[in-house]
This record gives structure tokens, sequence and C-alpha cells, in this order.
């Protein structure tokens, strides 16, 4: 067996934390890293479990030693990003990595990591009707204006799915099957 970093994307709404909770359940022998963010601790997490929680100047010093595989803003303030050090010690040691990342993190590993070390599974929905519905589902009092700008971003990012080296459907109450033809598919690869 060989280690490689699996690269979950797709659009919000679309499955991927579904998936990657799944796989969790399914393969505990898998390396789910947390991401770094200067964001506070929240009630009910755990320093290393869910994020390593930095302050604006630890981050600051990781991403300028380029220690950081891809990093985002999020929401205009907090900084997240994907260490690079866990998922190589992982990949050496013949592990299975699995990390949920959007299309612009997808990009930028495709830029600051050899691409035989990872493989990218792009999830799709069936169609945006489904989308728009999961996204009603998740947060009901969604703008029509925010749903639409999502639905728009949804459509740029999967018009870019071709960046992945694998795509799935998540079919409404397909769980099951999207879980085993990715299962199939990380199988391939590591064999490989």
């Amino acid at each position: 067996m060989i280690g490689k970093l699996f690269l979950v994307v797709g659009p919000s709404g679309v499955g991927k934390g579904t998936l990657v909770r799944a796989l969790r359940e399914r393969h505990s022998e898998f390396f789910f890293p947390p991401s770094a963010t200067t964001r506070s601790i929240r009630a009910g997490e755990e320093e290393g479990r869910q994020y390593h929680f930095l302050s604006d100047e630890q981050f600051a010093k990781l991403e300028q030693d380029g220690e950081f595989l891809e990093t985002a803003i999020v929401h205009g303030t907090e900084k997240y990003g994907i260490l690079r050090k866990p998922i190589l010690g992982a990949i050496t040691d013949e592990k299975v990595v699995i990390r949920e990342v959007d299309i612009q993190g997808l990009k930028s590993i495709h830029q600051n990591l050899e691409k035989d070390l990872f493989e990218a599974i792009f999830i799709v929905p069936p169609d945006f009707e489904i989308l728009k519905k999961r996204i009603h589902k998740r947060q009901p009092n969604i703008s029509d204006e925010e749903l639409s700008r999502r639905i728009d971003s949804a459509k740029k990012e999967i018009a870019q799915k071709n960046l992945a080296d694998f795509e799935v459907v998540s079919g409404e109450n397909e769980i099951p099957k999207m879980v085993a033809e990715v299962e199939e598919f990380i199988s391939a690869k590591i064999k490989s």
C-alpha cells in the first residue's frame, strides 16, 4: 500500500461533510488532519481535534515559513490553513489522508504539492434544484439573493471539476452508493 492524500472537493451543500463523516466512521485507519485557524475556540472543541488554534502571529510565521499547503481567509477576518507536515508525515507512513477543501484550496494544493501525492474527488449534485433544497434545509432563513449567489458560485465551481481526478454524484438518499464509489476509487489508487 502507498500513502496518499485524497481531497474531497465540491460546492457548499453538495455533501462533502457527509462523505467525510461516513469515511471517518467506516475507516479508523484513515487520517483526518485538522486545519489550523486564527478563530477562537468554541465550546466543545479541543485543540488539535477539530482545529489547531493559532494566534495571528503564529499563523503568519507558519505561512511565511511555507508550512501550509493552502490557506484561506473566511468571512473577511479569520484565517484557515492546511498544515503540510502532518499530511506528508502520514503519507510517508503509508496512510490514507482525507481532507475536505474548496476549489480554491484544490488549486493551491496543485501548486504546492507533487501531483503523485494526492487525488481529488469532486462531489456534484444531481441537479441545482436538489442543491437549492439542501442549502435551504441547512439554512431555512436564507434570503433569495444569498441562495442565488450560492447557486451561481456552485455553477462556477462545478465548471472547474476537471481539476479533480474523480467525480461522484451525491444523489438524494444515495449516501451509501456515494461512499462505496469513493471507497472503490481510494482502494484502486492506494494499490497502484
